[in-house]
């Protein structure tokens, strides 16, 4: 495709946003923009919250990760399933039973003002570089194909893509968000069946032969038994799985904050159990497709590995203009459906948990502070993307964003664990003490292991600082009831 095409394509598919967002933007207050009124349709909500989980990191790095490590990563997805029926299970009836628009306002109540503010900023800490991730990936992807041709820099490629979605959330949040999640979802998940489609039919392959093609291939090994030192043995894989649905889910504002605007509990976790099964589903057609991509590249001399694989074959192999055009659309999808989602809940944190807006402020005053917040948040966003750009080397973004997530959730992760499952106080003036001195021993921990029994600990980083915060939790043990 050529540069006017995909600009061409992308003010199409912006132009779609922009008129649904239009049509939810009636009101564009506070409520809107936090809570959508609590009126979602929990199946609009189930169904864009497939978009946001994957975004563009598993629309790119999932199938590329399949040629070195074959589908153990649908050992972590088996893990999501225990972890998202705690969720279901024990995370959502608190959150409604407490009537949170800011899932952290549990802390203060449960700890103290510390405590409170130190699980905010670690949740903003963790979404702005988790979003930043996820969008420079596509940045970057569509700068090779579009922009770099036209002489446009990569700062500019990243201003108009953060300013794209500030535009049309920057109302109603939320309301707008739940509606544009479910479209993105939809094209993203169209953009994949029609890779499959593609490359199953230059393999030579049916619908009926396909699935015996994957099952037969070497690539498509699952589970991970042999060596319990590796970082891909089944269960250090599937217990992160776990652990990391519950954090960057279930203690995450920007996924939480779309289950609330459902109208009650009962919904919101019929939403939860629906998305599960599907985004189960889901992630295996990402795998499978990434043997699809794989095999392809190898058959036909393409030399393109990780994050590359699928961007290269469907716009510079041959197979034609409708994969392009496709990928293209399911590439922007999914770096909308999570960006805009990061962004509100980003201004939704900081303006309730930071600056205390809604204790401080009348409604109309509130509403202006959330609006620079809204437009401060998209500057910050533009940056640290920016600065991504020199940091990032060559490994797979999906494994720099668990590897991230497990030292800046597992504060979040020990904080909600002991908050919960002890009656005990703290002394909350040091909490934020122990949060921080966790993810840096943490760190030397797993190194120390790495280096004296070869012994490593992958994804399960997050479990291991979270039971690092628990137990400095304990040492800071307040002795009044």
């Amino acid at each position: 495709m050529q540069p006017l095409q995909i600009l061409l394509l992308i003010a199409g598919y912006f132009g779609i946003l922009l008129l649904i967002s239009f049509l939810t933007n009636k009101g564009g207050s506070n409520s809107d923009f936090f809570k959508a009124g609590k009126q979602s349709p929990w199946y609009l909500v189930a169904f864009g919250m497939i978009g946001a989980s994957l975004s563009g990191v598993t629309f790119i790095s999932v199938p590329g990760w399949v040629e070195a490590s074959k589908f153990s990563y649908f050992q972590v997805v088996l893990g999501y399933t225990v972890g998202y029926a705690v969720i279901g299970t024990v995370l959502m009836p608190l959150y409604y039973r407490l009537n949170l628009t800011s899932i952290y306002t549990y802390l203060e109540g449960r700890f103290g003002n510390y405590s409170y503010k130190t699980g905010a900023s670690f949740f903003l800490l963790s979404r702005v570089v988790g979003a930043s991730f996820r969008l420079y990936l596509v940045a970057i992807v569509l700068q090779e194909l579009v922009f770099n041709e036209m002489g446009v820099p990569f700062w500019v490629t990243v201003t108009i893509t953060i300013l794209l979605i500030w535009l049309y959330t920057f109302k109603s949040g939320i309301k707008t968000i739940v509606w544009t999640d479910t479209l993105q979802t939809l094209f993203m998940l169209i953009a994949v069946g029609v890779a499959i489609y593609y490359i199953s039919e230059d393999l030579g392959l049916s619908a009926g032969t396909l699935f015996n093609f994957i099952s037969e291939s070497d690539l498509s090994q699952m589970f991970f038994f042999d060596d319990w030192k590796s970082g891909d043995h089944f269960v250090k894989q599937f217990l992160s799985g776990a652990f990391i649905a519950i954090v960057m889910t279930g203690l995450d504002q920007d996924m939480m904050q779309k289950n609330l605007t459902c109208r009650n509990l009962k919904d919101a976790q019929k939403n939860m159990f629906w998305f599960t099964i599907v985004l189960t589903i889901v992630n295996f057609i990402f795998l499978a497709l990434g043997l699809l991509l794989t095999v392809y590249a190898q058959k036909n001399g393409i030399d393109a590995h990780k994050d590359q694989l699928f961007p290269t074959i469907a716009t510079q192999s041959g197979l034609g203009i409708g994969i392009a055009i496709f990928f293209l659309l399911g590439l922007i999808a999914a770096a909308y459906s999570s960006a805009d989602s990061a962004l509100t809940s980003l201004t939704t944190s900081f303006s309730i948990d930071i600056l205390d807006i809604e204790k401080k402020y009348d409604e109309q005053k509130q509403v202006r502070i959330r609006k620079r917040i809204h437009i401060l948040i998209s500057i910050v966003l533009v940056l640290v993307i920016i600065l991504f750009k020199y940091v990032i080397a060559d490994a797979s973004v999906i494994a720099k964003l668990f590897t991230f997530a497990g030292y800046t959730y597992g504060p979040l992760l020990g904080l909600y664990a002991y908050g919960m499952f002890t009656k005990w106080k703290v002394k909350d003036i040091f909490v934020p003490i122990v949060a921080i001195i966790t993810p840096f021993l943490g760190y030397a921990i797993s190194h120390f292991l790495i280096d004296s029994f070869n012994f490593d600990v992958g994804f399960g980083i997050l479990i291991l600082n979270g039971f690092l915060t628990f137990f400095g939790l304990i040492l800071i043990r307040s002795q009044k009831n």
